[in-house]
């Protein structure tokens, strides 16, 4: 490669200096020190000096202009040099790539962690006393696409996962000029070692039976083997949806948003008693111990008014509601809720609030993506696994 030599005139440096309005001085002297270089290119490109005509020049210069570049000293106007054929090119901006490194990805971070592209144009102006546009904050965001893409494709027959916890959450999104409300599926699959994955993530026009079984074809796509049971909320489509690809495996009805339902449908007045019970029903480990109070709870209060709608929705879903039973003791008070799903979707949540409105589908998979990567890398870093079996067992 190239040896490029730079000379400074020292005194057009100290006058530079010394009449800049800059804030430091070593802006000017970087200023200086970069269009020098870019100087030096242009005068190997051409092959010849300024006015020096020779055999071997290989084109004419043509003025220059003017072009910011962001440095961790804060905004410089370079003097790009030109030349009349148009081809040459300075390798300045490629290697400073507008922004040092560092401030690229403090950027990227600050959007994903959930601060908005205003507020970042805000922070990078007080750091660096020159203000970025909010589209060059989106543009580099745009650069995470690649990685996200092979995170979220990637194989899932390098694995087992007996256990899959499946949810959707609802996002805005602009399509064809209208603010629509879409569906993100998302789902965290369990290892045979305890361990938790995000192993799916999807943006659908709605939450249906064809939308899941789109999602989890999608997954079988991937290598996706059938679990042997997937935990979820009681939405009819999902449920369906379940029973449809997944054959053989059992369905398991998250028993918190199941009492809910149970609790909401009880008078209000008079059912403290009756409240109690039914929190306390699926806390027992033993199946058979489960079923009897159940059944008790049925002829306690079958003729009791306003328990009707109870009783039948507590018949309809029960055996839904008690296939954790059937699994390793230990595991019990994972298996039979979502709640781990529920704080996951917070974390997601808690980003999308800051952008309100995503501009189309990529945008939200770029930083819902970015959101579960970070959460799926810090559950995979540790040792200590989500289901975990005594060692007796």
């Amino acid at each position: 490669m190239t040896q490029i030599n730079i000379t400074i005139n020292l005194e057009d440096l100290k006058e530079k200096i010394e009449k800049s309005s800059l804030e430091s001085p070593v802006k000017a002297s970087l200023t200086l020190i970069l269009n020098s270089l870019m100087e030096k290119e242009r005068d190997e490109y051409i092959n010849a000096l300024s006015h020096e005509r020779t055999e071997e020049r290989r084109g004419y210069r043509n003025g220059y202009y003017e072009r910011e570049l962001m440095t961790g000293a804060g905004s410089l106007t370079l003097k790009v040099p030109r030349t009349r054929d148009g081809e040459f090119s300075t390798t300045i901006f490629e290697k400073f790539k507008r922004c040092d490194q560092a401030l690229i990805l403090s950027m990227i971070e600050m959007v994903v962690n959930g601060v908005s592209t205003r507020k970042v144009t805000k922070i990078v102006e007080e750091l660096c006393g020159k203000s970025v546009s909010k589209s060059l904050v989106s543009n580099l965001i745009k650069t995470l696409d690649p990685a996200i893409n092979e995170w979220r494709n990637r194989p899932l027959n390098v694995s087992y996962y007996p256990y899959i916890y499946v949810d959707a959450m609802y996002i805005k999104v602009r399509e064809n000029k209208q603010v629509v409300s879409k569906s993100v599926h998302i789902a965290v699959g369990v290892t045979e070692g305890g361990h938790r994955e995000i192993i799916g993530l999807k943006i659908n026009h709605t939450e249906s039976t064809e939308s899941w079984s789109f999602f989890f074809e999608y997954l079988k796509s991937r290598g996706l083997q059938s679990p042997k049971m997937v935990i979820s909320d009681a939405h009819s489509g999902l449920v369906s949806s379940i029973k449809e690809t997944f054959l053989g495996t059992s369905w398991q009805r998250c028993t918190v948003h199941f009492i809910r339902n149970l609790l909401d449908s009880l008078p209000k007045k008079g059912t403290a008693e009756a409240r109690q019970e039914l929190k306390c029903l699926f806390k027992n480990s033993d199946m058979d111990v489960v079923r009897d109070l159940k059944n008790r709870f049925v002829e306690k209060y079958q003729d009791t008014k306003g328990f009707s709608k109870t009783i039948d929705i507590l018949d309809s879903g029960f055996e839904d509601a008690i296939q954790f039973l059937a699994h390793p003791v230990e595991y019990h008070i994972s298996l039979r809720t979502t709640n781990m799903l529920e704080r996951l979707n917070q974390e997601v949540r808690r980003r999308e609030r800051v952008i309100r409105i995503f501009t189309n589908d990529q945008s939200a998979i770029r930083i819902i993506g970015s959101v579960l990567m970070d959460i799926n890398e810090e559950w995979t870093s540790k040792d200590y696994p989500y289901l975990k079996k005594s060692k007796d067992n």
